[in-house]
């Protein structure tokens, strides 16, 4: 049996997560990850915005941030501009890392800065009351679509690897153990990472669209989810609705800290603090940082 609560502050416990939302499962197949890689708690630092997913932070036992609404990758971006030794994972959900927080989320991968991002999909704001978010889909309803969402869902992952990340997935709460795995490989990325977790919202987003309980809402994951390799092979129509899960993007390419580091090193020798060395190489180099 996995020893779970040995990464886990149990004193915030109980959680604040509805009775079949799948954050739990995905929490749990992150601190699996973790384990596996045999990290200590003490290098990791974990940080979220707000919302749902965003509670994570508080019911961990490693170095964290539980920030502002949208601004998780910033904060994100300075604890690794200034300790680039330590492993830095963002905890986001749909609405607060691709509505408020979607310009850091475009730069944060065009940059690719070696952060770690799980972004929980719920296809809603699932804490504050039920809007529509960048990834409603269309025609679905919300508290403010109550005839139906007219905007076109973002494609979360082919934003980001447009953008230029180096390490894309997509996974479900339902197969947790898969889940594991491209939380894993994302870790180990040298560069900007993102998961897209697909999950259940049965309180708000469920009962909206009359989706049934939380286990029909799981075992919808389960029907509608097809892997990468599939899909190749398959139609823009046949793939309509359906969830295109596994590594959808994964190259190689400098990282943004590791060439920060490098630049100050180059100005000084010794690495120092990054806001001094834009102070002292000017405006060129400020832009760059």
């Amino acid at each position: 049996m996995f020893d779970y609560e040995k990464y886990l502050r149990l004193d915030k416990f109980p959680h604040i997560w509805c009775a079949g939302c799948g954050d739990g499962i995905i929490l749990k197949s992150l601190l699996r990850a973790i384990d596996g890689l045999g990290w200590s708690k003490d290098e990791i630092c974990m940080v979220s915005g707000i919302g749902c997913s965003s509670r994570v932070t508080g019911y961990v036992d490693f170095q964290t941030i539980h920030s502002l609404h949208g601004r998780a990758i910033p904060f994100a971006t300075g604890v690794k501009l200034q300790r680039p030794d330590l492993r830095v994972v963002v905890i986001t959900g749909d609405g607060d890392a691709a509505a408020i927080g979607g310009n850091h989320l475009i730069h944060a991968a065009r940059r690719n800065l070696d952060l770690t991002v799980i972004m929980i999909n719920n296809s809603i704001y699932g804490m504050t009351g039920g809007q529509v978010s960048p990834a409603t889909p269309l025609g679905q309803l919300a508290t403010t679509a109550p005839y139906g969402q007219l905007d076109p869902a973002f494609d979360i992952p082919k934003l980001v690897i447009a953008a230029g990340a180096t390490y894309v997935a997509r996974g479900t709460s339902f197969h947790a153990r898969r889940l594991e795995k491209l939380i894993r490989d994302a870790l180990l990325n040298p560069g900007f990472s993102l998961v897209e977790v697909t999950v259940a919202c049965p309180t708000i987003y469920g009962k909206l669209n009359k989706m049934g309980t939380p286990a029909d809402m799981l075992l919808w994951q389960k029907e509608n989810s097809v892997d990468v390799a599939k899909a190749a092979k398959m139609s823009p129509e046949e793939l309509e609705g359906k969830i295109v899960t596994g590594v959808l993007h994964h190259e190689r390419r400098p990282e943004y800290a590791a060439r920060y580091q490098e630049l100050i090193r180059r100005l000084g020798g010794e690495v120092r603090h990054p806001a001094a060395v834009s102070e002292e190489v000017g405006e060129e180099t400020a832009a760059v940082a």
